[in-house]
Order: structure tokens, then sequence, then C-alpha cells
């Protein structure tokens, strides 16, 4: 009778959790997203995230909401194309750099809020 080892035994206690980037070009592109788009994309790669189980779906959300929020309030502060306040351009910028970051930050071990 041959010896058969417990499978059990090498198997991890709790499953690995899902990843959002098999490679560190797909983290680039990835991270390109909000950033090529100038914000109108900030929040589809936490959706992607939430979709394939990276993150919680209320992450998600809150992305949707602030971006929407961002994107009103900075048309509700300049709804004129000839103003010249800084202060929509800065949220925007604010709302890109903030996305790409969170973004790239998507699979790290360190960071647990909404996963």
């Amino acid at each position: 009778m041959a010896y058969s080892p417990n499978p059990y035994i090498n198997t991890p206690i709790t499953p690995p959790r899902p990843r959002m980037f098999d490679t560190t070009v797909a983290k680039v592109i990835w991270t390109l997203v909000p950033i090529i788009s100038l914000g109108l994309a900030a929040a589809v790669p936490f959706v992607v995230a939430a979709v394939k189980g990276v993150v919680k779906p209320w992450l998600a959300i809150a992305y949707v909401a602030g971006e929407i929020a961002m994107f009103a309030i900075a048309f509700a502060i300049s709804p004129d194309p000839n103003d010249t306040s800084p202060v929509p351009g800065f949220l925007l910028a604010l709302l890109v750099i903030t996305a790409a970051t969170h973004t790239a930050l998507l699979d790290n071990e360190k960071i647990g809020i909404g996963k």
C-alpha cells in the first residue's frame, strides 16, 4: 500500500485574497486609467476590483459617489466656460491624483480598509 499524504496539511487555512493585478504592466495600465481619462473614469478600477472580489462593494460605491460629487461641485462652482476660478481645476486634479494613488495601492497587503 502506497503512502498518501494528507492533502489538507499543505493547503492554507483561509483562501488567499483575489488579486487585482497579475503583472506590473497591468498595474501601470490600471493606474493610468484615471490619469488619461482626466478623472472621468476614476471609479472604474474600483468597480472592476469590486466585481473581482478584491475590495468590498461599498468602496466602489463610495468612489462612484465621490466622483459624481466632485464633478458636480466643480461644475457648480464654475458653470461658465469663461470663468477663471482655479478651484474646479484643483478639485479635478485632486480627484485624478487620489484615484491613481488608490488604484496603485489596490493589491497592497498593508492596507486593509475596504478589503
